[in-house]
């Protein structure tokens, strides 16, 4: 059965209380995963568990803030305390800017990091010596703005080419311990990111500059992240602007930096001149 591979795994998941996360935790759990939620947000988290009971699966959740590295202990050990075991941790906690770096305040940048970076070095740090048991999955969940630099969001791109850095090693370090490691980039994915993505100052952005309609959905980002996990893929490249990318960077760079300028500047209200 399709669902063997899921049973009664435990999967860890932060970023669990909307968007990707979210999709991620109602579809492993339909799977037949035992699924753990973090996110800062305690009435959504609690939602997203009520329907994944409502389906006739099992989960709990954390209130977990991912730049705190305690709170992110306490996440692992409420699976550990709850279900004795971590088959799969889901690193999705993000943010996203949208800023010239002439114009950003410092301040900004290192929220980025602290949460895409260290959110994810913290967890994997905690769950490590319980998924190397099972010999089990992380998950990363990157951007294309991790394979090449987005003009206007330096604080992103840097914080997923961390993350992508970090996860490889962690990957190659652990080679001998069957350890599966995979970094999922989704591309541009119909999510809450942009709405809550930071401006200069540091204040949320508010609105997304792109048409969500016409973007992949989080729910068919989950399907393929599932699907990834079970094949024990390394890298995911989710659609086509991805595998473009990633081919094309072999090739020339400085087509890819005009392009990417194109397209950022035809943004409503864009920060590019």
């Amino acid at each position: 059965m399709e669902n063997n591979f899921y049973r009664n795994k435990v999967t860890v998941i932060t970023g669990a209380s909307s968007g990707i996360g979210k999709a991620i935790a109602i579809d492993f759990a339909q799977r037949g995963s035992i699924v753990v939620l973090g996110a800062r947000r305690e009435k959504q988290l609690k939602e997203v568990v009520e329907i994944i009971k409502e389906k006739g699966g099992e989960a709990t959740y954390c209130v977990v803030d991912v730049t705190q590295d305690s709170l992110c202990k306490k996440l692992i050990e409420t699976a550990i305390t709850k279900y004795g075991r971590i088959d799969i941790l889901v690193c999705n906690a993000g943010i996203s800017m949208r800023a010239n770096f002439n114009e950003v305040n410092i301040a900004v940048l290192h929220r980025l990091m602290d949460v895409n970076f260290w959110g994810t070095v913290y967890c994997v740090k905690h769950a490590l010596p319980h998924l190397l048991k099972l010999k089990g999955s992380i998950v990363g969940i990157s951007s294309i703005a991790g394979i090449h630099g987005l003009p206007g969001r330096t604080g992103y791109s840097a914080s997923k080419f961390a993350l992508t850095g970090f996860l490889e090693t962690v990957r190659i370090e652990n080679l001998k311990n069957k350890l599966h490691v995979m970094i999922a980039i989704p591309g541009f994915t119909a999510s809450n990111i942009r709405y809550t993505a930071l401006t200069a100052d540091g204040s949320p952005q508010g609105d997304t500059p792109r048409n969500e309609n016409k973007m992949m959905s989080a729910e068919s980002v989950a399907k393929n992240i599932a699907n990834g996990v079970k094949r024990k893929k390394h890298y995911l490249l989710l659609n086509m602007e991805g595998i473009a990318v990633s081919f094309v960077k072999r090739i020339t760079t400085s087509f890819l930096d005009k392009s990417f300028y194109k397209v950022m500047a035809k943004e409503p209200n864009s920060p590019l001149k």
